[in-house]
């Protein structure tokens, strides 16, 4: 009987012991996983998109490729932005990237001084690589390690050709673009005046004006009043667009003009179904998204070093209003 108890005693001794070292095994192996899970989460770089156009098509696109982009790449990527483009607001998102030491920043150009002190500056100074996206601005006078989007001197060429084939080679253009001298218009307006000054009997008139919709209006009806012979109208800021053509539609039907912008502004795709623009120059947004993402991995890894200074620029194409009917 005594030596009966001693063996039920050890057998369960045992099956006691099997069982805590299997149940020991399954914990060291969850721990071992999660720890894993911790570190490549740690490891996971951090990126932060920022423009202050937010929730308008064209940049809708450039953060949907940009994911797409992230997700391939094992980077967290979030977007952050402003609306109706509050410069305030916007650079102050910039400034939070940089106090946050995100790893890398991709972000709307804007040529003023307040966002190449950001850039130059702060940036340089915390070592945050930043890629400028869609808008460029000089990197001399900012740091920015690339740009990623259309050549936008060949977009302006591209205009300008188009409209030489519809207007011919004689006329009066108006072209309307930004009082704050922006870095990717200056480039756009240098591209349409190298196109239309070979030709002598097509006038240009620029009008310069504020983004405000009622400086927008009030320069359209100003330069009408003192180039009555008007035939054509460029809006070489997209967002001037909406306001150009609701007061050229207040003067006569838009019809015997020639309209022309870029697709970067929050209405000017609606206003080409509605064929109150002849045509625009067409960019790729979502590919601009995926290759900024994927240049500042590449950067942030080691694998491309330096970037080309000249930045990489993605496909453009003339879109006429009769191609989206």
């Amino acid at each position: 009987m005594r030596k009966t108890s001693i063996l039920l005693l050890s057998l369960t001794f045992i099956i006691l012991c099997y069982f805590t070292f299997v149940s020991a095994k399954k914990v060291f192996r969850s721990d071992w996983q999660l720890s894993q899970e911790i570190n490549h989460n740690v490891d996971q770089h951090r990126l932060v998109l920022i423009t202050q156009d937010m929730e308008t098509s064209f940049w809708d696109q450039v953060e949907s490729g940009a994911r797409k982009q992230a997700l391939k790449e094992g980077a967290s990527l979030e977007v952050w932005g402003s609306y109706g483009n509050n410069q305030e607001d916007f650079l102050e998102k910039i400034e939070i990237a940089l106090y946050s030491k995100v790893d890398g920043i991709i972000v709307q150009g804007l040529d003023n001084e307040d966002f190449k002190d950001l850039t130059k500056i702060k940036a340089s100074f915390y070592g945050i690589p930043i890629i400028t996206v869609a808008n460029d601005v000089p990197m001399s006078e900012s740091f920015r390690r690339t740009f990623v989007g259309s050549d936008q001197y060949q977009a302006g060429r591209m205009l300008a050709n188009e409209l030489t084939k519809e207007m011919g080679t004689s006329g009066t253009v108006v072209l309307m673009y930004d009082s704050e001298h922006e870095y990717y218009q200056s480039q756009r307006l240098s591209g349409i005046q190298d196109v239309l000054n070979v030709y002598p009997n097509i006038k240009t008139v620029l009008a310069q004006t504020s983004e405000t919709r009622e400086q927008v209006l009030t320069t359209t009806q100003d330069v009408m009043n003192r180039n009555p012979d008007v035939d054509a109208f460029i809006a070489v800021n997209a967002n001037f667009s909406a306001g150009m053509v609701q007061e050229i539609g207040k003067r006569s039907q838009v019809e015997p003009y020639f309209i022309y912008s870029f697709d970067d502004g929050p209405e000017t795709l609606t206003l080409l179904k509605e064929e109150k623009l002849d045509g625009i120059v067409k960019q790729s947004p979502e590919m601009m998204g995926e290759i900024s993402v994927q240049l500042i991995m590449q950067w942030l890894n080691g694998e491309t070093v330096p970037l080309n200074i000249d930045g990489y620029f993605t496909d453009i194409h003339f879109l006429k209003a009769v191609d989206v009917q």
